[in-house]
């Protein structure tokens, strides 16, 4: 029998050249794909696209995968609920310090400061004092520090100045309640007020009261937080001046009792918000023609001196103990993280990060000089307070928010009375009771 040896020759080639495809292909390494769960306020969706879209096209090997966070009342209740379940991404970028200790207690978030490098990324990118603010009492960082946004007082600037008020008057208790009491008008002629200063929320969920008890309390106490040592230290002068002033406001007619139908504040049926800085944009894509709005700090009761302090709704990110990539998953923090993405997240989300000199940085003062409001914000965030670190935040909050409808709202309890009894629940759920 005759071979044909080239035919031969290139079945053996043909042979061995799919053998070598097969093995690379088997040795080939797929791509590691990291989960990523923003916060759903849009700008930060709109963010958070544009940073995974340019990590992804520059780095085939560690492919980022957005996702939505689950709905739910809050992101704390998604996060504690995914740690349970062991179902938590690999990273998200809505951590809330106040709930640090539940999502330890659960074994849910990695050690930070492991990390390689991490405290030399940190430190040349944030001022130590909050780097320490952050870090747990076992020595861990288990919270990258990220953002804060300063809480303070929007005023719509026409609506004032056409009722004679001066905003600095807003400043005290007594200069703020005056102003409402000019404020409040019926427009419709029908015999009910439609117009007002403020409007403060009846909304019983404890993080409401992040943006009106709390935030209010900080400043009339020069910057106390509930606890102090583990223990209650909000049983005093400066909370039952918070709720005395909130029960005064709701008791003489001077706010709506009820929620109001859309944006009260765009659509001029209320004066001023408390709020952060989050409501720029907000306000500049919303806001009807010719619309004027500023800021100025939260009021406090007459006597307080000194800079206003505010509570600062700090926001952190995390990578979960759970991640099959803690090492990529850094590396795309860092991303997040650094000079040039601050830059666009404030571009987008008008939120300061914790960097270090922002408004004296050359990359950051032309922004500042476009959006002086911003420049506002920053300088109020020096004066700022974040939350008490206890995995009984949330029920803290519940117990005083309880006490805040009694009093403030319905007017069925008195100031001392419910700042007596709110103190007392704590107490016995900082107990186990």
């Amino acid at each position: 029998m005759r071979i044909n040896f080239r035919s031969t020759m290139v079945a053996l080639l043909a042979v061995t050249l799919a053998c070598v495809l097969s093995v690379g292909a088997m040795g080939a390494k797929a791509p590691v794909t990291l989960s990523f769960w923003p916060s759903s306020n849009p700008q930060e969706i709109e963010f958070a696209k544009i940073i995974v879209k340019a990590w992804n096209d520059a780095h085939p090997d560690i492919q980022v995968k957005m996702e939505p966070l689950p709905a739910s009342r809050s992101t704390e209740e998604v996060l504690l609920a995914a740690i349970a379940a062991g179902t938590t991404p690999d990273i998200c970028a809505n951590i809330y310090p106040g709930a640090i200790s539940q999502y330890i207690a659960g074994k849910g978030l990695y050690p930070h400061d492991t990390l390689p490098g991490f405290y030399d990324f940190i430190y040349a990118r944030t001022p130590k004092d909050v780097v320490d603010a952050f870090t747990y009492k076992d020595g861990h960082v288990y919270q990258i520090p990220w953002k804060g946004n300063p809480i303070m007082l929007a005023y719509n600037v026409k609506l004032l100045r056409a009722n004679g008020i001066d905003p600095k008057s807003l400043a005290t208790y007594s200069g703020f309640l005056a102003a409402a009491e000019r404020m409040v008008k019926d427009l419709d002629g029908d015999g009910r007020p439609d117009q007002w200063l403020y409007a403060p929320t009846v909304d019983v969920t404890w993080w409401q009261r992040l943006f009106d008890f709390y935030t209010l309390y900080i400043g009339a106490s020069g910057g106390k937080t509930l606890l102090s040592g583990g223990k209650v230290d909000f049983e005093n002068d400066a909370a039952e001046q918070v709720f005395a002033f909130l029960q005064t406001i709701f008791k003489k007619g001077l706010c709506p009792k009820g929620a109001m139908i859309g944006d009260a504040f765009l659509s001029g049926k209320i004066g001023s918000t408390i709020t952060g800085p989050w409501s720029v944009p907000y306000y500049d894509q919303n806001a009807p023609e010719g619309f004027e709005y500023d800021f100025v700090p939260i009021p406090v009761p007459d006597g307080v001196q000194g800079p206003v302090i505010t509570f600062g709704d700090p926001k952190n990110i995390g990578i979960f103990a759970n991640s099959k990539h803690p090492l990529e998953a850094w590396e795309f923090v860092k991303f997040i993280m650094s000079r040039e993405n601050d830059l666009l997240w404030l571009k987008i989300t008008s939120q300061p990060p914790y960097r270090r000199g922002i408004a004296k940085d050359s990359l950051f003062v032309g922004y500042f000089e476009k959006n002086p409001m911003m420049a506002t914000f920053v300088e109020q965030g020096v004066y700022t307070r974040g939350v008490d670190d206890s995995k009984y935040l949330i029920e803290i909050f519940d117990t005083i928010s309880k006490q805040y409808d009694l009093c403030c709202v319905q007017g069925r309890k008195a100031p001392k009375a419910a700042v007596r009894d709110a103190a007392q629940a704590v107490r016995d759920i900082l107990a186990g009771w």
